[in-house]
């Protein structure tokens, strides 16, 4: 009803919807019962950054950075300065005159990068000029020891050390710049593709994706006195890498565009582990071919991870993939978990996950452990008289035997948020106060808790009429 409401669109997908994924209305474990609709950008909103845990920052191709209160929905201030679509978005925290305060970093395709005051909405710092325009997503990596901002571009890079107060951009070169952007030093690397994704590693390492490799950057500061150097490629991929996570303190991943998913160690490099996901059973080798250059190899395609550091999701076309880490095993998965394919994905506590789609929905999920066998019960009188009538042909294929893995379980549908009529480009947590997401439809919506707000909204009656002595 909700997406009739709101003038929603069939799905966007040509994947035919399995009735296994409808749970309908009654969603007993769904706390997001109320939403509302926020209205500002005139155009695809694509990034959403909390500030903080009151507000958050949202942008997209209208150029518009519009900063809002999550409790409320007011908007807070309105960010103008960019010609054209951003294309990235990432907040930080940084110390002036002893107290902390929060930064947006946004890129756009005109050719810019801007840091900016969330509580001003003034524009601190702002590069021009850049080799091509910042593009695709924004990941915040954080440590006991640093906090490393990293934004992924197409052809240009960047990626911000807060700890050595360098920043890093690649291309078909990588540079070292200060935080005046002053440039410090460069390396020169040919290739047609340039970096698309980068993350910090321990020991001033970097790990860099282009297009099939990952090449490992050094980075020597001595004072003034900056050097950065290629130390090993890693050549594992067979196909374009789509995206490069940390996983935890010692392991990182990427995910290739025929759904190879390799662990690497980050102290060492090698790998640690490796899966190829394929969802249907390997053709003949005549027919292998074929099947990379038709719609399986983009059913295939792993375009987003997430990871708590024990458990990795893998967003692989319109399906879930979830790897243990430690068992070095696939746990469970869902071939077809949307209509259509998956943007975003997150893992949340107590085996709950969550991901959205280019189908408008966005979907909870919890990790369920499987029944135990259970011996086959003779049918007896009455099993007898069900046979009447039957046809002696099986009606349905026989279960597949699951593979004898340990801890495997089920990836269960408990929540379907269905309220956006374009696709879901991402979402943001911000726990009891609810759920934030945008879409290719212009809108942002806050989910959240019916239960906790009528609890809150009559205690706050309650204070009112006590304060108007009104009991």
């Amino acid at each position: 009803m909700l997406r009739w409401i709101l003038g929603a669109r069939e799905a966007q997908g040509t994947v035919e919807k399995s009735a296994a994924l409808f749970i309908g209305e009654e969603q007993p474990k769904n706390c997001f019962t109320e939403m509302q609709v926020l209205k500002g950008h005139f155009d695809i909103v694509r990034f959403l950054v909390q500030i903080d845990d009151l507000r958050f920052a949202s942008a997209g191709d209208d150029g518009l950075v519009l900063i809002w209160n999550v409790e409320t929905g007011e908007l807070l201030l309105d960010l103008r300065g960019h010609t054209q679509q951003i294309t990235a978005m990432t907040s930080y925290a940084y110390v002036r005159g002893g107290n902390t305060h929060t930064a947006l970093i946004t890129a756009s395709s005109d050719r810019t990068l801007s840091l900016w005051d969330p509580d001003t909405g003034h524009r601190v710092q702002n590069v021009y000029d850049l080799q091509s325009s910042v593009k695709v997503c924004v990941r915040v990596f954080s440590s006991c020891v640093c906090t490393c901002l990293l934004i992924v571009c197409f052809l240009q890079c960047l990626l911000v050390l807060d700890r050595l107060d360098v920043w890093v951009s690649g291309g078909n070169e990588l540079c070292v710049w200060n935080k005046d952007f002053e440039l410090q030093c460069k390396t020169v690397h040919h290739s047609d593709t340039g970096i698309s994704a980068m993350v910090e590693l321990p020991k001033n390492f970097i790990a860099a994706a282009m297009d099939r490799e990952i090449v490992i950057f050094k980075l020597n500061v001595s004072g003034s006195d900056v050097a950065v150097m290629a130390m090993r490629h890693l050549t594992d991929h067979q196909d374009t890498i789509r995206s490069l996570i940390n996983v935890n303190d010692g392991l990182f991943a990427s995910g290739s565009h025929i759904g190879e998913l390799i662990l690497w160690d980050s102290l060492h490099w090698t790998i640690h582990a490796c899966e190829h996901i394929l969802w249907e059973e390997s053709a003949g080798e005549g027919q292998s071919e074929v099947r990379l250059t038709n719609q399986k190899q983009i059913e295939r395609s792993i375009q987003h991870m997430s990871s708590d550091g024990e458990l990795l999701v893998a967003a692989v076309g319109s399906g879930l993939y979830v790897y243990n880490v430690a068992l070095k095993s696939v746990v469970a998965y869902r071939r077809i978990a949307h209509d259509s394919s998956v943007l975003h994905t997150m893992l949340q506590e107590d085996g709950h996950m969550m991901s959205c789609s280019a189908d408008g929905s966005v979907r909870m999920w919890e990790l369920q452990d499987l029944p135990l066998p259970a011996e086959p019960a003779s049918s007896g009188l009455f099993g007898m008289f069900g046979t009447f009538g039957r046809s002696s042909k099986q009606v349905c294929p026989p279960t597949k035997k699951l593979p004898e893995v340990s801890g495997l379980r089920s990836l269960e549908l408990t929540g379907d948020l269905i309220g956006h009529s374009g696709a879901v480009q991402m979402f943001v947590s911000f726990k009891e106060k609810g759920l934030v997401t945008c879409s290719t439809d212009h809108l942002l919506i806050v989910w959240r808790d019916g239960e906790l707000q009528s609890q809150l909204r009559s205690l706050a009656l309650f204070h009112k009429l006590e304060q108007n002595q009104g009991l």
